[in-house]
């Protein structure tokens, strides 16, 4: 079988990448409800007219947390792959990633609250 082309194998795996996106959005409650908070702030975003960096910021922030969501969720499925039972190694290695959620979480709460409170007030 002749090997594919580099132009084809990117093709391939951005399908593949989209695939993943599709089936997270679709399966993952938090994701859902992350992905509404996003459409929500993209809303607010042109609702107040916010800067062009203040969009950089804004965009990283929804980005970085879905982003992590999704490295989480991945996570979790392959520990539960391999450990389907109670495991206490496995449960401090979830939580860390639920912990990474969390972190990105509060930085981007705060980002928005910098850059939403004085256009609110």
């Amino acid at each position: 079988m002749p090997k594919e082309s580099f132009l084809v194998n990117r093709i391939k795996s951005v399908g593949f990448a989209f695939k993943g996106a599709i089936l997270l959005i679709r399966t993952e409650a938090s994701i859902k409800i992350q992905v509404f908070i996003a459409i929500v702030m993209t809303a607010a975003g042109f609702y107040f007219d916010i800067s062009s960096t203040e969009w950089i910021l804004q965009i990283f922030a929804i980005a970085i947390v879905l982003g992590i969501e999704g490295m989480n969720t991945a996570v979790e499925k392959i520990a539960d792959y391999i450990q389907p039972e109670f495991d206490v190694k496995i449960g401090f290695i979830k939580d860390i990633s639920a912990g990474a959620v969390m972190l990105v979480s509060i930085a981007s709460a705060i980002i928005g609250l910098i850059i939403y409170i004085p256009k609110i007030l």
